[in-house]
């Protein structure tokens, strides 16, 4: 031992080990005899473990609660998207109804009057300033489109291709205020001049006028196109549309049946434009055997 330095006094640890093995001792052989210091000691502890437990069991719930939050904002956000996903697939299921209904049209107006067909989409309107009625397609002459070819969709004739871009044309509709067709009556074969009058909607209307002056249109005859030389600007056989009313002027006793057309020049999507057979093409073809070729 250095000089110096004292011993570390060693009384008060061999006391508490002493007191330590007697209370083990005592509680081995007499448990108890203990109870009287567990409940003494139970007192002073008791309510500071019920603090102890107020302060953290918030906190733990807290954690809890911020889990089950963040999973609970989870779900929401899955559930809005597959509800969106749903809302979009509703909205485009009726336009995709439509579409094939009016491509399943195209099949049966090619197989019913001979034509091969190019199916093209309207993909805009021309100006109303201008005072033409025409629309855009997106075909043009990679799909085999050339200026004056018919203008079909399932309904009925729709006009004519009146310029060709590469990939995009240019359609005058039937309604337009120049727009003449060749026509007749499906029931006696007259034949007469078909002029449109301008109007696009519900309220669009056609003029047939008949070369035979002495013949009356009936309510309800059908009118269909008289066709043109070679089949441009249009083919021969596509339904127009129906007798409506027939005005006679008394002066110059001419007749003129007012025509209600088969097709809604409004709202155009799918239409056909005939191309001779054997047309080459960057698109799937509708041959008049009614297959896609």
């Amino acid at each position: 031992m250095r000089r110096g330095t004292r011993p570390a006094p060693r009384g008060p640890l061999v006391l508490a080990l002493a007191l330590a093995l007697a209370l083990l001792t005592l509680d081995a052989f007499s448990p108890r005899a203990l109870d009287p210091a567990r409940t003494a000691v139970g007192a002073v502890l008791g309510p500071v473990q019920v603090v102890g437990h107020r302060v953290v069991s918030p906190i733990v719930s807290l954690g809890s609660a911020l889990r089950t939050n963040g999973s609970l904002r989870h779900d929401v956000a899955t559930l809005q998207a597959r509800n969106s996903a749903l809302e979009s697939q509703m909205r485009t299921t009726g336009l995709d109804r439509a579409r094939l209904a009016a491509y399943d049209g195209l099949t049966r107006a090619a197989r019913d009057t001979g034509y091969a067909l190019v199916p093209a989409h309207v993909i805009g309107y021309g100006p109303a300033a201008n005072f033409s009625r025409t629309v855009t397609v997106d075909a043009g002459r990679s799909a085999g489109l050339r200026p004056d070819a018919t203008v079909i969709s399932s309904e009925g004739l729709v006009g004519r291709v009146l310029s060709v871009g590469t990939s995009t044309s240019t359609v005058l509709l039937l309604c337009d205020a120049d727009s003449v067709v060749g026509a007749r009556l499906a029931s006696s074969m007259k034949v007469g001049f078909l002029r449109g009058r301008g109007d696009l909607g519900d309220r669009a209307r056609l003029a047939l006028s008949l070369v035979d002056t002495a013949a009356t249109p009936a309510r309800g005859d059908i009118v269909v196109s008289w066709g043109s030389e070679r089949g441009g600007p249009y083919v021969a056989g596509i339904p127009i549309g129906t007798v409506e009313s027939v005005r006679i002027s008394a002066r110059d006793t001419t007749k003129e049946a007012v025509i209600r057309p088969l097709v809604s020049f409004g709202s155009l999507d799918l239409v056909g434009v005939v191309v001779p057979k054997g047309t080459r093409s960057d698109r799937t073809l509708i041959s008049p055997s009614g297959a896609s070729r």
